[in-house]
């Protein structure tokens, strides 16, 4: 059994992520080998949890991957490691439109039968945080709430203030940061900067993260809370056996896959990777701001990020942005998501980008967010027409078409059926990030398309 606490909160904004990052950092700086997740589709928030703890940050989101999941992939992810870390999203019961708290941070609590510790902005706020917590207790008894982590409180005075109030009810207290200025994780108009963007500034930023939790919470109480989590019934997901009960079966002969990574391609779900090895890909990582096109690819995964941070760069990049669409010429699988398609368009905000795809993109004060219920209208090396997928939107960009580019997928937005995304030969490229443990024949059909597409170069059969 692995011991595990939920971090939570009322609301968005009261200091989840601080408390979480700074947490695992903590724990890490204690001599234990702590995990790291995230509920919900937030890839940013796991990228500074890698830096506290030396091991990639997941994901754990009921829509994405089914509920069925969590518990599998949480053993997955938290294998080897002494104690589970589980920020939530925004507030504890905030879940699915329509459909109550399911892919909350309570679902997932409930799913994994692990304590949850609160973290309340108390700036504004004395006794009346007595309310708060106990109706916030009382409201599913399934969810224990079992403590409290007092953030951006203003003075000692106020500090003994909130006490008391928690006392009166039995809340344990196990942590108190005052109201600090400097120790913020910078942010911008889809959430905090991506360490990958910032890894010195960050990793001195996550250090000190670690230092004020160790100096203003109780982790040893911390950690005995943790090990009252109840015991998880499931198996552990594993990427092989995962693909195997979809009839995937490895080749052999590996195929290569080039990865985007770096500052503009930050953007990927590590299950998704491991599926791809499993399925019998090499995965060659490349900065497309620093790297040529790997040598050699059968296949190009361009995830998202924040490409248009870096356009200027991007666009004098000629040399790869020429090899890119050379690849997609040959006729080679490409697959990009969100960032990924903004980057193999004709342009994005008036910067030359790859081309590969006819379309212009464009930067708006308009943010398109929200999962999906996708089905795959055009066959491609993701999916065949009729394949139903999810995903999740999360973007401030337009994407202009030219006429006659077969769709990707359509779903259901708002009442009406909406075609999004762009399938042209072997490039599948599209706004939907999609996490592929519930369907990771994904992984399979790239991989095959991939090998495929190798033995046409080298002239081998297929």
């Amino acid at each position: 059994m692995i011991p595990r606490i939920v971090i939570a909160a009322p609301a968005s904004g009261a200091g989840k992520t601080t408390v979480a990052t700074g947490l695992v950092a903590a724990l890490a700086g204690r001599g234990l080998r702590p995990a790291a997740f995230k509920v919900g589709p937030d890839f940013i928030d796991p990228s500074y949890y890698r830096l506290a703890s030396g091991r990639s940050g997941r994901n754990l989101d009921a829509f994405m991957s089914g509920e069925e999941l969590i518990a599998p992939l949480f053993r997955h992810g938290a294998d080897g490691a002494d104690i589970a870390v589980i920020e939530g999203v925004m507030g504890l019961f905030d879940g699915l439109r329509g459909h109550g708290d399911f892919a909350s941070t309570a679902h997932v609590a409930r799913l994994l039968d692990a304590p949850v510790v609160l973290v309340v902005d108390a700036q504004a706020i004395a006794g009346s945080i007595a309310a708060l917590v106990s109706g916030f207790a009382a409201f599913d008894r399934r969810v224990r709430v079992a403590g409290v982590i007092l953030n951006k409180v203003g003075s000692p005075a106020h500090e003994e203030m909130l006490r008391e109030a928690l006392a009166a009810i039995g809340t344990p207290v196990l942590g108190v940061l005052a109201r600090e200025e400097g120790l913020v994780l910078p942010e911008r108009h889809l959430g905090l900067v991506p360490a990958a963007e910032r890894e010195a500034s960050a990793r001195r930023t996550v250090d000190q993260l670690g230092e004020r939790i160790a100096a203003s919470c109780d982790l040893d109480a911390i950690a005995r809370l943790a090990t009252t989590a109840g015991p998880i019934s499931e198996g552990r997901w594993q990427p092989g056996e995962a693909l195997a009960a979809t009839g995937v079966v490895p080749d052999e002969q590996r195929v290569r896959v080039a990865v985007a990574a770096g500052p503009a391609f930050s953007f990927r779900y590590e299950e998704n990777l491991e599926l791809l090895r499993a399925a019998g890909a090499e995965l060659l990582e490349f900065d497309p701001l620093a790297d040529p096109l790997p040598e050699g690819a059968d296949a190009l995964l361009f995830g998202g990020g924040f490409p248009e941070a870096f356009a200027a760069e991007l666009s004098d990049a000629s040399g790869l942005r020429e090899a890119v669409r050379d690849h997609a010429a040959a006729g080679r699988p490409v697959i990009a998501e969100c960032g990924g398609l903004l980057f193999l368009c004709r342009e994005l905000d008036g910067w030359p980008m790859c081309g590969v795809v006819d379309a212009s993109a464009r930067m708006s004060d308009r943010l398109t967010l929200g999962y999906r219920e996708a089905e795959a209208v055009t066959d491609s090396p993701v999916a065949a027409a009729g394949w139903k997928l999810r995903g999740h939107e999360f973007h401030y960009s337009v994407v202009e078409p030219g006429a006659g580019v077969p769709p990707a997928w359509r779903f259901e937005q708002h009442g009406a059926v909406r075609a999004e995304g762009f399938v042209r030969g072997a490039v599948h490229a599209s706004y939907l990030h999609t996490h592929w443990a519930a369907t990771p024949r994904v992984a399979g059909r790239i991989v095959a398309a991939a090998r495929a597409s190798g033995s046409r170069r080298t002239g081998a059969n297929v």
